[in-house]
């Protein structure tokens, strides 16, 4: 199992770590082999779940996805980030030069300029996982509860897909 974090603000991560002693069970029962909790710097070949939380928002987070669903079997959308863009597509209806001379340069005190080094170019949109790969799972919610988090990983380490219609809502 792989976890992945792209544009959004961890809350998802924080709700998956929310299912307490359960984890333990998850442990068990799957390895870790990616994620901001693991030490790998390079996403590995062969995984059988990713569990992605956040929009694709800049080039990097569009080359890490297409990466990810190429070695993964099943990729789950963990969040409203990930299934529709939430937040992270508020910043939409601005051009990408617009929004950065607004917050680097008209919001800044000091240092006004728009950052080159180390930053990821932006995607002229904020858009959802389904919109650039495969998604087989999608588990909204902004976060997704801990239980639906927990149901969502045990029916996939029983080898099915789950079908949350009873567990999860919009809205």
């Amino acid at each position: 199992m792989a976890t992945l974090w792209l544009d959004g603000c961890s809350g998802c991560h924080m709700s998956l770590v929310d299912i307490d002693e359960a984890i333990l069970i998850v442990a068990q029962r799957a390895d870790i082999v990616y994620g901001p909790l693991v030490d790998a710097q390079e996403f590995p070949p062969d995984v059988d779940v990713a569990i992605v939380e956040g929009a694709v928002s800049s080039q990097d987070d569009l080359e890490k996805i297409k990466r990810v669903r190429e070695r993964s079997r099943i990729l789950v959308a963990l969040g409203d980030c990930a299934v529709t863009s939430n937040v992270p597509s508020m910043r939409n209806r601005l051009p990408v030069k617009m929004l950065l001379e607004r917050i680097y340069i008209e919001g800044a005190d000091v240092q006004k300029g728009i950052p080159t080094d180390g930053v990821p170019t932006l995607l002229k949109q904020a858009i959802p996982l389904q919109d650039v790969v495969k998604v087989d799972v999608h588990v909204p919610g902004c976060p997704p509860s801990a239980s639906s988090i927990l149901f969502v990983l045990t029916e996939l380490l029983d080898g099915r897909i789950p079908d949350l219609k009873s567990k999860v809502r919009f809205g």
